[in-house]
This record gives structure tokens, sequence and C-alpha cells, in this order.
């Protein structure tokens, strides 16, 4: 059988995040804080137009592009959020979830041998897709002392001759950092001496919880050109199960995306396009509801977690605190198995976000207030007894 699949997958190891909570699935009276999706659910709004999509019979193929009703609506949304200028004729493509917009930039950019600078800690689909498409990833790791931010002189040591591109998160996952505007255009000048691309992927742009909105790397003078970015419905219109991103980049490389996109996938599924219609269209104040209870329970967690004295630096985007535990002086896998026997609590070790991550946990805050009041007492008194 080893002869018969292919190689790199083979190689591949299983999401760590996955293992763990397979572990967790097992186990009862379990309060999980691991996985990354919201608990609200998809506004009404939002699912009625999906009902009326069916019943009108709008169940047709969309043009492989994505419906041009929804690309437009894109281009508007990001226009008026992020100041980014996008035609929705040819540099907008609907991809089924973030995860197929992540897959087919690196296939649409890597050839064999390029490295792709990927800052760590990092989402999990980063490197094995890297992989697949023939390149090697290349991990930044950032630090807690910056507030997990990429420094312009980390990025300058790590290009290579072989360097294609840079793969950016923010707002990040896991560690909940944010890059603002004067901190990403010292990036975008190391790009531009560099002449390499960036990937940067910022599905939770919504989600950002300073005085001042997200800022796009796509918005820098000159970057347009050499950005891909990446973005979609799943975290900020609560939308996970409805499976649907986009990718805003120059023609060509949308071009280029198109001819994978069309023999693999065709097309994301038509009923929920109309329903996206309807959620860029009109559901502003449902996504500020979101992210205002997000906070709430951000600036609680982090006031729970100063009383037990964890040290965690102040996330200020996504919906995830990473936790310092390296005072406990074991690894952040051992950690979380303890206090999973321990006290049935989930939470996901820092290393399964890459060697970065180690000496950290990865705490999710999109749950009720009243499962994380919960769930801070069952840390409290995990913590407690390693003192």
């Amino acid at each position: 059988m080893r002869e018969i699949l292919n190689s790199k997958v083979q190689k591949l190891q299983s999401s760590g995040i996955r293992r763990f909570f397979g572990l967790a699935a097992s186990m009862d009276n379990v309060i999980s804080l691991g996985v990354g999706e919201p608990d609200f659910e998809t506004p009404w709004i939002i699912k009625e137009a999906a009902i009326q999509s069916i019943q009108k019979g709008q169940t047709f193929y969309s043009s492989n592009a994505g419906l041009l009703p929804l690309r437009q609506g894109v281009s508007d949304f990001v226009k008026r959020k992020y100041q980014l200028n996008y035609n929705p004729e040819n540099e907008i493509l609907m991809t089924v979830g973030g995860s197929e917009a992540i897959d087919l930039a690196m296939r649409t950019l890597i050839d064999v041998d390029d490295e792709i600078i990927v800052t760590s800690p990092n989402y999990v689909s980063y490197g094995p897709c890297i992989e697949l498409a023939g390149g090697i990833p290349v991990y930044l790791d950032l630090k807690e002392e910056n507030e997990f931010k990429l420094l312009p002189d980390e990025l300058e040591r790590s290009i290579t001759s072989k360097t294609k591109a840079l793969v950016i998160t923010f707002p990040n996952n896991p560690t909940g950092a944010i890059m603002e505007k004067e901190d990403l255009e010292k990036i975008a000048e190391v790009v531009k001496k560099h002449d390499i691309f960036v990937i940067s992927d910022e599905m939770y742009s919504e989600l950002t919880y300073t005085s001042t909105p997200h800022y796009s790397i796509g918005a820098i003078d000159g970057m347009k050109e050499r950005s891909i970015i990446l973005n979609g419905f799943s975290k900020a219109f609560a939308m996970t199960g409805w499976r649907l991103g986009f990718v805003l980049a120059p023609e060509k490389v949308i071009e280029a995306m198109v001819k994978i996109h069309q023999y693999t996938i065709v097309a994301p599924a038509t009923f929920v396009q109309y329903a996206a219609i309807q959620a860029i269209n009109t559901c502003d104040d449902e996504i500020e509801t979101m992210r205002l209870s997000y906070n709430q329970r951000r600036r609680f967690l982090l006031n729970k977690l100063k009383q037990m004295n964890l040290h965690c630096f102040e996330p200020r985007g996504a919906f995830y605190l990473f936790v310092n535990i390296q005072q406990f002086g074991m690894s952040s896998e051992e950690f979380c198995e303890r206090l999973l026997h321990a006290e049935h609590l989930a939470i996901v070790p820092g290393s399964a976000f890459g060697q970065a991550g180690e000496g950290f946990v990865r705490i999710s805050y999109a749950y009720s207030l009243e499962q994380l009041k919960e769930a801070m007492q069952r840390l409290e008194r995990f913590v407690k007894s390693l003192v």
C-alpha cells in the first residue's frame, strides 16, 4: 500500500488539535474551549435568504468564480471596511471556505522547492498545503515579548534566494495578535525590497478590539500587485458550516486560481452564495453585536487569568487567548492532558500550532459566559493543584 500512496501525503502529520479532541470526545462532562467556531447561530436573515433561493429553484451551477452579485458585494464590503479596491469581474474568487483559498494560493504560486516563510505559531493548514504543492515551509518564530507581531528585521533575516512568498495571519490564530498599519508598512518595505509575494489570511478581520479597525497589507501602496488576501464568512458571520471563503488578488493570479478551482471544485454551493449576498450587504449590525460579545468574554477571561497568576499578553483580535504555562515546567501537551483528566476541561496545546507554540495553551472564548465561568473554575482548581 505504501507504494501506491502519494509520498507527500504519507509524510503529513495528522492535526494535533483533532487528535487531542478525539481524546476529549471519549470522556463525559467535558467543557471544551478548543474549537475555533462561533457559538452564535447564523443570523436568521442569512438563513432565510438561503431558503428562499432553494424555493426559487436557484440550485444550478454558478460561474466558476462565483455569482457576480456576490463578488460585487465582497468588492463593496472590502472597500468600505478596509480601503481595498478589487474588481469583482476579475480580481475576486469565491471558494469553498478559507481552506480552499489557502490551498489555491499555495498551488498557484509554488514551484518545486520554493521556500515559503510562515509566521509561527500558525494555523495548522499552511505547512501541509505548502508541502503538498511541492514547496518548503520556513517557519519564522514570533515572540511573546513582541506581542507576537512580525518584525521587519526578523523577516529580513529569513529571506533567501529561494523565498517565493510570506504567509501572515492577522488577527492571528492561535495568538490573537494583530498588526496595525504602521507595523504592516515596515513589513511591506521588506517585501517590496526582495520582490516576494504575501499571502495574507484575514479571516478574523472583523474581530478586532482596538479603537482602529483592521488594516490590510493589501491597502499599502505597491502591495496590491504582490498580495493574495484570503477571507471568508465563517467567523464574522457565524457561517462556519456553510463553507464559503473568498480570494482577492491581481487578475493574473485569479485567472490561474480559477484553472485549478474549475477542475477540482467548479464553484461553491449556489444557495450558500445567495445567503452570502444577504450577509455581506446587510449584516454589519449583526457582526458588531457578535464582536462586542466576544470582547466582553475576552476581558472576562483576561481578568480571571490575572487572578490565577497565569500570564497572558493581551490579544486584540480573533477569539483566542494564548496563555503562557512555562512556569509549571511541563510541555503544553502534558499540561492539557493532565487538565483534561483532572477537571474535564479541554484546551489546545500550543505545540499543535508549531514548535513556537510550545510553552503556551490556546483558549477559545467563542463560548457562552456561563461555560467560560465554569471553565475558569475548573482551570483555577487545576492550577492550584500544581503550586
